[in-house]
């Protein structure tokens, strides 16, 4: 078996991405994978044992507040309000960050989580006619405010302000996830190398596109990273190999691709899914399913029982506990999407690191030729 392994090594092109299509292809990338991982972390390794101070420091750091949190006092109560913050917040920047590395394979966490939670917060704020949800259960939960004044008036700005700050810690996540490319094409123009992307881009269906956005980045600069930062764009990651092939200063890159992302590309977003699910459009839209020709009927009720679910609960006094009904197919669905999004980002993960592997080995071979 190891000999045949070996064998199919050799004859794969060295331009070519791994593929799975037997048994051999994929014990070839489970193999690159492993080999990849133990060189990340010797790498990781190396760069440790020259940052020794600051390690130390962030250790002790941790281990001193792990035993303040611990301690009873006075000062517990603050500090878990401090944790649940801290948690909260720092979730949707993690989740931004999953969303935008990986070269194009990040786990769709706006669709997944962010845009459910907007979608959340704007039927409450409609059904409530507030968005002063208390705090406890808010985030975790949303439920009613006892008191609501008759006077409110719920706004597309007012819910904007209730989910702005979520929101744009996601999109600083994904600017951040956008910096890997960046810092490769970086240390690869200083060290005199050339990257495998660029290689292949001349084979590249998109080569139009990537040459048009490595033309606008590589003229217009700040304004032409904002650009490709503001809309929606998959293959903004080649927009940060421009801007590191180019040596294009940090912050310029980093500082337009933070405000691009999430500022205006965020607030696009965000004013898509509140005005999506508006109460009255989100209803209309819920009896119009029923008119689907042969699945409506199957559709309708499950969609008119979850709706009525949520307002009920929204309606619960503060410290009463929801009760549990049968899952429904629709939650199920749901559920299980999530699944197999999280499964399908793992495995473009695996794949992409056992890439990485094969191509630090198609370099060594050119670079002994050579």
């Amino acid at each position: 078996m190891e000999a045949e392994l070996h064998h199919h090594e050799n004859h794969i092109h060295q331009d070519d991405d791994l593929k799975v299509r037997s048994v051999s292809d994929l014990q070839l990338v489970i193999k690159y994978f492993l080999l990849e991982s133990g060189y990340q972390l010797k790498s990781l390794y190396r760069w440790s044992k020259t940052h020794v101070k600051t390690i130390l420091l962030i250790l002790l750091t941790i281990l001193i507040i792990g035993f303040a949190y611990r301690i009873p006092g006075r000062h517990q109560k603050y500090l878990q309000h401090a944790y649940a913050k801290l948690y909260w917040y720092g979730r949707w920047v993690f989740l931004g960050i999953l969303s935008s590395i990986g070269l194009g394979t990040g786990l769709h966490t706006f669709i997944l989580y962010l845009g459910p939670h907007i979608a959340k917060v704007t039927l409450s704020a409609y059904e409530c006619n507030s968005v002063n949800f208390p705090e406890p259960p808010y985030p975790d939960e949303i439920i009613c405010p006892s008191t609501v004044s008759a006077s409110t008036v719920i706004t597309i700005l007012t819910i904007v302000s209730k989910v702005r700050l979520e929101s744009f810690l996601w999109g600083a996540g994904t600017a951040i996830g956008e910096l890997p490319p960046y810092f490769m094409a970086r240390a690869a123009r200083l060290s005199g190398e050339k990257l495998d992307e660029e290689e292949d881009d001349e084979d590249s269906k998109w080569h139009a596109v990537k040459s048009t956005i490595k033309t606008l980045v590589e003229r217009v600069g700040f304004l032409g990273i904002l650009a490709c930062a503001s809309i929606p764009n998959p293959l903004f990651d080649f927009a940060g190999f421009a801007c590191g092939h180019f040596l294009v200063p940090f912050w310029t890159f980093f500082g337009a691709t933070l405000i691009g992302k999430a500022i205006i590309k965020v607030h696009i977003q965000m004013l898509f899914v509140i005005v999506a699910f508006n109460e009255h459009h989100f209803e209309y839209f819920v009896d119009k399913i029923k008119l689907l020709p042969y699945v409506g009927k199957f559709l309708y009720e499950p969609f008119k029982e979850f709706l009525n679910e949520q307002k009920t609960s929204l309606h619960r006094k503060q410290g009463d506990r929801l009760i549990e009904k049968p899952q429904s197919w629709l939650s199920w669905v749901f559920e299980h999407f999530v699944m197999l999004m999280v499964i399908y980002f793992v495995l473009t993960i695996v794949k992409s690191m056992a890439n990485s592997y094969q191509h630090r080995l198609n370099n060594q071979k050119k670079q002994k030729q050579t």
